[in-house]
């Protein structure tokens, strides 16, 4: 039996992120992990939180691909501030889905093994910033092929360490809670 994990992501615009997804998905397949995710594989008539809520409780870790989808083509943060705080330039940036921050903090808040993947050029603000969940962040480029980038060592040791923690997941979830 294949472990259910959450695997969160935009929904995609471009066929490299299509095709990125499909090789995410087919590796962790290969591992013997079930990817899921609302909306694909998944589908509830609640609302959204209380249908990702439900979906999360059923996995064993999180996976989540913040793919571009906004574009700001002129834009600057802290605008106008009358109280000192220095003004920066959002120029020639991306925004991800509000879900790409929602989800992972909601799988924080369970306990759930968290694996943030940030497409480059996506503002690193929020949960995409590093160190935000404890784990590191690796930031990918889809001009380069996906399946070059799942032979990368980047990708090798951190997928390695995050599914570690995903069947120790599935390992204690058999076990009673410990309050001490």
């Amino acid at each position: 039996m294949k472990i259910p994990i959450f695997l969160s992501y935009p929904r995609p615009h471009l066929k490299s992120q299509v095709e990125f997804i499909k090789a995410i998905s087919a590796y962790l397949e290969g591992r013997g992990l079930q990817p899921r995710t609302l909306g694909v594989t998944d589908y509830d008539m609640d609302e959204p939180l209380t249908a990702i809520r439900r979906l999360m409780l059923e996995s064993n870790g999180l996976l989540t691909i913040a793919f571009r989808r906004g574009y700001i083509q002129t834009g600057m943060g802290k605008k106008d501030s009358d109280i000192g705080e220095v003004p920066y330039d959002l120029s020639d940036k991306w925004i991800t889905s509000p879900y790409c921050h929602i989800e992972p903090a909601m799988a924080f808040q369970i306990g759930l093994p968290i694996l943030v993947l940030r497409e480059q050029g996506v503002i690193d603000e929020g949960i995409l910033e590093k160190g935000v969940t404890g784990t590191y962040l690796p930031e990918f480029d889809l001009r380069k092929p996906a399946v070059d980038y799942l032979q990368e060592k980047e990708w090798t040791q951190l997928i390695g360490m995050w599914e570690g923690h995903v069947r120790s997941v599935v390992r204690y979830k058999g076990y009673p809670p410990k309050l001490y």
